[in-house]
């Protein structure tokens, strides 16, 4: 039997349970006592509740929010030649939107962190998500002629996303342990590539619903607002590091200086640091552009008409969101299958599968631009084996963070690795591909065959950066088992008592 703070009876507990209060704080199972009154009415309906917050749920709800996230991130990618239409922007305004996106989430992402590791963080998780449901449906409303309030809408939408990207992994690494934490951050981050894809599924099939494409933006901000509802009142708030064992036999704790110059020296994190930004800069660069450039493809072959109307197709953004979800699910699942079959021949094995993926993808990206001229299909074809390639090192990338960074240093590391690859990736590409096709563009103008190369050869920006991430992995596994080997020593110093060996 357990009891809530009020002193009532709470039925179905048994004594060794704790309740969770919708605060976060918890109390332990008591033995029934007969000086305790039953539940009123109101207080069994709470009681229900707090029985419903179990760890394996806490984490479906986190996880449905992260597919929110990344949802609504992609749903003006999926609309993005009828905001073009609407505002009468070129491409280099279009691209905007997702570079001020990405620069205000990179910028707000350490003051979450900050925040998140000194206050609740399911209250700054639901007002993150409230905030952005609400500026996105507001963004919905904003007229022609005010496009720069609608790119202003964009960057803070991407302040709210931060809150939630930046703080939700902590919570579920505090309700997990082991093998049960890798597998719920695992499916965690399989909603990033399902919500990308559901993202272009979501805004085209709204707008060819309602035939207004201003209704894409006002789905996800309902299903928002559900979420933020749900981890207020179903997600617990554990205490930070509780569910970390190790943690209780560390014996000496670093500075946050020495943590910053020691990942500094760190070679296999530096350069799996910025392969990871090339991958950053292909997936922001492609995901914008990738539809309009079929749709243009389309348009050269007769089989599609330049868009007029004031709803135009999203076929494309349809099928690319479809090749997204299943690419990305199935290049996470190949990439951790194919790793731990090759860990059997090398030790090198994670740099060396991140590599080999990166540079194959590069060559069926780069088939894209030769095929799609003469073949829709045979373009699809190379989207999704490239894409699938260039999804394989997602996984792979956090797991040799973790085998080179010691425990203390790994939030920092995860936090500064993020920064490095918006900053170096996606916050740039979408807006410089935009800009480079504008600038090819100008002595053709009219042309709808130059619109369509034009776009491409921006886009051929992409694979070159592909194969540079590549060669950084390349590098990484020059380094890996000697950093391994390093960290594994800094460990092990740091867990011997106080009579101090010096860490760096």
């Amino acid at each position: 039997m357990c009891v809530e703070s009020d002193g009532c009876e709470i039925e179905g507990c048994s004594s060794s349970d704790e309740v969770h209060t919708l605060s976060g704080s918890m109390s332990p199972g008591l033995k029934s006592n007969p000086d305790l009154h039953p539940c009123k009415p109101g207080q069994k309906f709470r009681a229900a509740l707090l029985r419903c917050r179990s760890p394996a749920a806490a984490a479906g709800i986190l996880s449905f929010g992260n597919v929110l996230n990344y949802m609504d991130r992609y749903t003006v990618a999926g609309v993005l030649l009828d905001i073009q239409r609407h505002f009468k922007v070129s491409d280099s305004g279009a691209g905007l939107l997702q570079t001020v996106f990405i620069c205000s989430f990179m910028v707000a992402a350490p003051i979450f962190g900050y925040l998140g590791d000194r206050f609740n963080r399911k209250i700054i998780l639901s007002c993150g998500i409230f905030f952005w449901s609400a500026v996105t449906l507001s963004s919905s409303f904003i007229t022609k002629e005010y496009y720069w309030l609608f790119v202003l809408s964009r960057g803070l939408v991407g302040i709210g996303e931060s809150s939630y990207s930046s703080i939700s992994p902590t919570i579920i690494g505090d309700l997990f342990t082991n093998n049960s934490r890798t597998m719920m951050l695992s499916v965690f981050y399989l909603a990033i590539p399902l919500g990308s894809g559901l993202g272009y599924i979501l805004g085209s099939s709204a707008k060819e619903a309602a035939g207004d494409w201003h209704w894409a933006l006002r789905v996800s901000p309902v299903l928002g607002m559900t979420a933020g509802t749900l981890i207020l009142f179903f997600v617990p708030e554990p205490k930070r590091g509780h569910a970390d064992q190790l943690g209780r036999r560390i014996k000496h704790r670093t500075s946050w200086l020495c943590d910053m110059k020691a990942l500094a020296k760190n070679r296999s994190y530096v350069f799996s640091s910025l392969a990871s930004a090339a991958v950053s800069f292909a997936t922001g660069g492609f995901g914008m552009w990738i539809p309009q450039y079929l749709f243009r493809a389309q348009v050269v072959q007769k089989t599609a008409e330049a868009c007029t109307k004031d709803v135009c197709s999203s076929k494309d953004s349809l099928i690319f969101g479809a090749i997204t979800c299943v690419t990305g699910l199935l290049g996470v699942v190949i990439g951790a299958a194919t790793t731990r079959l090759c860990r059997q021949r090398t030790e090198r094995a994670d740099p060396l599968v991140c590599a080999v993926s990166m540079l194959g993808s590069a060559i069926f990206i780069c088939l894209i631009f030769v095929v799609a001229k003469k073949s829709i299909v045979g373009a699809y074809v190379c989207i999704f084996i490239g894409e699938t390639l260039l999804f394989l090192n997602w996984a792979i990338t956090a797991d040799i963070l973790m085998y080179v960074v010691i425990p203390t240093r790994r939030a920092t590391a995860v936090a500064f690795q993020g920064f490095t690859s918006h900053l170096l990736g996606d916050a740039g590409s979408p807006y410089l591909i935009g800009l480079i096709s504008d600038a090819l563009q100008e002595s053709y103008a009219t042309s709808v065959l130059w619109q369509f190369l034009s776009l491409g050869y921006a886009l051929m920006l992409c694979p070159f950066v592909i194969v540079l991430g590549g060669m950084f992995f390349l590098a990484t596994a020059l380094f890996f088992l000697d950093d391994r080997d390093k960290a594994e020593k800094q460990l092990a110093a740091l867990t011997r008592p106080p009579n101090s060996v010096k860490v760096s």
